[in-house]
């Protein structure tokens, strides 16, 4: 947001709101950009085979380890699981990836 604001020459006194500077320059929100690339990169490792590395420590996962007091932190896979719910993606669309980058795209505006 500071370098949207130097771009359109608002400094944080001028008391411009973030959607009001994004709207002008045309810029997606951060937090559906971040849930964007999150998927883009699940989807690349739904399309790798079994046997890869990358699919190996990503989505193999120790349940029985114990974790700390309070609250759990939250892990990649709840994150992809919560950005797909939110966004009503299944995930067999992320074998095809044209279907899959036509599924995840965030629009800029």
């Amino acid at each position: 947001m500071r370098m949207l604001r130097w771009f359109c020459e608002h400094t944080r006194r001028d008391r411009v709101q973030n959607e009001v500077i994004r709207d002008r320059v045309g810029v997606a929100p951060i937090e559906e950009k971040l849930i964007q690339h999150r998927l883009r990169w699940f989807g690349h490792v739904q399309r790798r085979p079994p046997e890869a590395p990358v699919r190996n420590g990503v989505l193999e996962r120790v349940d029985n380890v114990k974790r700390g007091r309070g609250r759990p932190k939250l892990m990649w896979d709840e994150s992809v699981k919560r950005g797909l719910k939110d966004w009503n993606i299944s995930k067999e669309i992320a074998l095809d990836m044209s279907a899959w980058r036509l599924a995840i795209n965030v629009p800029e505006l």
